[in-house]
């Protein structure tokens, strides 16, 4: 990895401020969040919370693909991430946070029947996107298979399983999720069933957000557009390395169905903006107009890899970027997306690299980079949330996923780009 990051200091060494952040996230994960478990797979702690979130490892490790082009050590480390999560999919597809070892340790004992390897077990669709996408850059980009083992081939009937019984939630879902709090965002309403949604639609219902605070309205169409994404992944896997006629079709026809619901369930019209896509919606007609920092979002539709219809995607940017957007702030410090999962006024790291990732001016990826780099109060790394107004208050001290999308941003603007 040396003489990679090497190449990265040679060509970045024009922005001394930003190289010196950078390197502080770049080191960040890999020195500090990730231990090898001696098995072939490797576990991966958020940070300040000493648990491995499917999601979250998955986008702590995700940069660090670029160096595994050339070097074997480090492709090996992210095949192994593969492994543990897909090892942790097969003990239970509807958590979202596993322990380093089954010791009982969790966020709340919300379930008294739950797996002593379960930290959490709140149900987001993209805890099973992700696993998916990671092993699939590895591969498009290093022509690494090894993270494809027998707990991956069983981890992806698993999802596609649990997405199709989600897709009728009402009716066929035996999940549930109780938590006794009174935080209503912790909790899922009708005794742990969620809000009522409309069967039959073709989308897939969430219990909760990429924030972990519950949804307001079940469907939740920024996790739904990345099933899609993950469908083709799983097509061109099984077209051109398993050899699946089986699978391919099954991955085609999910993506298909999904795609087409969001495109006809998954909009509003509004008077300012015109259509734009909804964050969530019940199938009913109730919609939320909103965005949140965490990914996915709409505003990362385009990262993602959505094939979103243009108008209403430009429509949507412009609406999530204003003030018209409940949860997008601005500040002395800084302005952005924040979260329902942080106070009113605390903007994301991760949302203002999303923002940069997303632009197609150079000139504004850079000026989000200064702006991040001068927001990390103090620390020389990212953060959750950070008041707009003072960025000496924020909320948590060590966030791995938010140091990573730093690196993602920094990686793009000087033209280090994954093939999707």
């Amino acid at each position: 990895m040396d003489d990679f990051l090497n190449q990265v200091r040679q060509i970045a060494g024009r922005e001394p401020k930003l190289l010196e952040i950078f390197e502080n996230c770049y080191a960040d994960t890999i020195n500090k969040t990730v231990k090898d478990m001696g098995d072939g797979t490797f576990h991966v702690i958020t940070g300040d919370i000493p648990a491995m979130w499917l999601r979250d490892s998955a986008a702590q490790v995700r940069p660090y693909i670029f160096a595994a082009k050339k070097d074997a050590r480090i492709r090996e480390m992210i095949a192994g991430v593969i492994r543990r999560q897909f090892f942790y999919i097969g003990i239970d597809a509807y958590a979202n946070a596993f322990n380093q070892e089954p010791n009982g340790a969790c966020w709340e004992k919300d379930d008294p029947q739950q797996s002593p390897w379960v930290w959490e077990r709140k149900f987001e669709v993209d805890s099973l996107c992700y696993p998916v996408q990671l092993a699939y850059l590895l591969w498009k980009n290093t022509d690494a298979t090894s993270q494809f083992d027998s707990n991956f081939h069983k981890g992806v009937r698993e999802i596609l399983r649990v997405f199709r019984i989600e897709q009728d939630h009402e009716r066929q879902s035996v999940y549930r999720f109780c938590r006794n709090s009174r935080f209503f965002q912790d909790t899922l309403s009708r005794d742990g069933k969620g809000a009522l949604v409309k069967p039959g639609t073709g989308l897939i219902w969430s219990g909760f957000r990429p924030s972990d605070d519950a949804c307001a309205y079940g469907y939740l169409i920024p996790s739904n557009m990345f099933v899609v994404v993950v469908m083709r992944y799983l097509q061109e896997l099984a077209a051109k390395v398993f050899l699946d006629k089986r699978l391919e079709a099954e991955a085609a026809q999910l993506g298909k169905q999904v795609m087409e619901a969001i495109e006809r369930e998954g909009k509003a019209d509004t008077e300012e903006f015109g259509v734009i896509y909804a964050y969530e919606t019940d199938g009913f007609g109730m919609y939320r107009l909103m965005d949140d920092a965490n990914v996915p979002s709409l505003l990362s539709m385009d990262y993602l890899g959505y094939p979103a219809e243009q108008k209403a995607a430009e429509n949507t940017r412009r609406f999530l970027l204003s003030d018209a957007n409940p949860y997008y702030y601005k500040g002395e410090k800084a302005s952005g997306i924040g979260s329902t999962h942080t106070p009113s006024g605390y903007i994301w790291h991760i949302a203002m690299a999303m923002q940069g990732l997303t632009s197609k001016d150079k000139g504004e990826k850079l000026e989000i980079l200064y702006r991040m780099a001068e927001t990390t109060g103090g620390t020389g790394r990212m953060h959750e949330g950070f008041f707009c107004e003072d960025d000496a208050k924020y909320t948590r001290e060590w966030f791995s996923w938010a140091n990573a999308m730093y690196v993602e941003l920094f990686f793009d603007y000087f033209g280090y780009r994954l093939e999707k």
